[in-house]
């Protein structure tokens, strides 16, 4: 955020960096994280500052915890401006209805779902297993693709609703309320082109369900989060190998697989995504 790095050091002197070094910027939403140790009043000074200076800024809160629980959101404490959640967030040309204090959404795979929509054929069906709002599954249509689209948070699949009408692909978007693995049993998903699965605490865990509904040679892209102790290299290596051996736990043969960090998410943890091309056992 520009700016951001200048304002923190007027307030907190040298522990500025400690301040600009995570946040996010969610349509005219900020949040930002601030350590345990520097929660004093300076940060609503922080927050006012930064819609002082900064026009587009209309609410700035505080992360006040980790992700987490079944629905993946953070607990956010509000420190300037509008007390509102909801929020406009374009990206590629594409518009989001997001509400940051009840669903998950990062614009850091902003990138990552531009990559994934270019790999789409027009005509291709596809299972997006972990939907959020829609991101992945949006751009997935409007590049030409049919998608199964599941998400567990009723917050997050209402959203995702008015965001397939925003950016005019309701006639390609199927939108289910439930768990990944029932609604893909229930419906009778099969011979799929592509699955995406963009949530690493459950991906492995799904990836049998992924592997059934996938047609011969069909891709599935894999995230997960990965600690390792050198170097990048050693991360996308022991990705591709925790994916290839439950495939292969499965019955399944991976005919192709390509492995990229999508980012760093903690000291020496970073997020992977595994692209694999399978074939179903015989």
């Amino acid at each position: 955020m520009p700016g951001l790095e200048e304002i923190a050091r007027e307030i907190y002197g040298e522990d500025y960096q400690r301040i600009v070094r995570s946040y996010d910027l969610i349509g005219d939403i900020a949040i930002i994280k601030i350590p345990e140790d520097l929660l004093d009043e300076r940060r609503y000074i922080l927050g006012e500052e930064m819609i002082r200076r900064h026009s587009y800024i209309k609410a700035v809160y505080r992360q006040a915890s980790p992700v987490e629980g079944l629905f993946r959101v953070r607990r956010l404490e509000h420190l300037a401006g509008e007390e509102r959640t909801l929020t406009l967030y374009k990206e590629y040309g594409c518009r989001f209805l997001v509400d940051v204090a009840r669903v998950y959404f990062s614009p850091r795979l902003s990138y990552e779902r531009r990559r994934i929509s270019e790999l789409v054929r027009p005509g291709e069906t596809t299972v997006n297993m972990f939907a959020g709002v829609g991101t992945f599954t949006i751009q997935m249509a409007r590049a030409g693709a049919k998608i199964h689209s599941i998400d567990i948070n009723p917050y997050a699949v209402d959203l995702h609703v008015i965001n397939n009408g925003l950016n005019k692909v309701g006639d390609r978007v199927y939108t289910y309320l439930g768990d990944a693995g029932e609604i893909c049993r229930e419906q009778g998903f099969r011979d799929v082109d592509r699955v995406v699965m963009p949530l690493p605490e459950l991906a492995l865990d799904y990836l049998p369900t992924a592997l059934e509904i996938t047609g011969e040679g069909g891709w599935i892209h894999v995230y997960l989060h990965i600690a390792y102790t050198s170097d990048e290299e050693e991360a996308l290596d022991k990705a591709v190998e925790k994916v290839r051996t439950r495939a292969e736990e499965n019955g399944y043969m991976i005919l192709e697989a390509r492995a990229r960090e999508v980012r760093e998410v903690a000291p020496r943890t970073a997020q992977v995504v595994v692209d694999i091309r399978v074939s179903k056992p015989c």
